[in-house]
């Protein structure tokens, strides 16, 4: 590893430790040259994957546009970043575990649902108006209809 500052090729990890997601190591390192510490992240290299669009697209996968959905669905709720990215995480781990090469984005957009729900009755919907491309409000009472049966815990 290279030292970001002078550029030598002679460093010493002085820390390391897992994230808290649990996908990434985290190490301090010291440069031996110019004694400068840095910080590096090692994470597993995933399988590229593939993601098949309604109009059969395909485009690389991509967990930055589940977080622009998921920060719009939580928009003004109680929802910390930390919560996002673990809904992100979880979903990912989903994907990168049952598929192997491709996944439908519908697939995506019921799983991000999965996690969602519960977590935030209110976000769900708001993902769901989104992803089901709700047309009035009949809609979206046949979407609370299920959540409304549930019985409070």
């Amino acid at each position: 590893m290279r030292c970001p500052f002078c550029r030598v090729d002679n460093d010493k990890v002085i820390d390391s430790r897992a994230s808290e997601d649990g996908f990434s190591i985290r190490r301090r390192r010291r440069c031996l040259s110019c004694k400068r510490r840095y910080t590096t992240y090692e994470r597993v290299e995933e399988v590229d994957i593939k993601v098949v669009k309604k109009n059969g697209a395909r485009e690389m996968f991509d967990r930055e546009k589940i977080k622009r959905g998921l920060t719009k669905a939580c928009w003004k709720r109680a929802i910390s970043d930390e919560q996002i990215e673990a809904l992100i995480s979880g979903v990912e781990g989903d994907i990168y575990g049952n598929f192997e090469a491709e996944v439908e984005s519908r697939e995506i957009g019921e799983l991000v649902m999965q996690h969602l729900s519960g977590v935030d009755q209110v976000a769900f919907v708001r993902f769901a108006s989104v992803y089901r491309e709700f047309k009035d409000v009949r809609d979206f009472v046949d979407e609370l209809q299920p959540m409304l049966r549930k019985k409070p815990t």
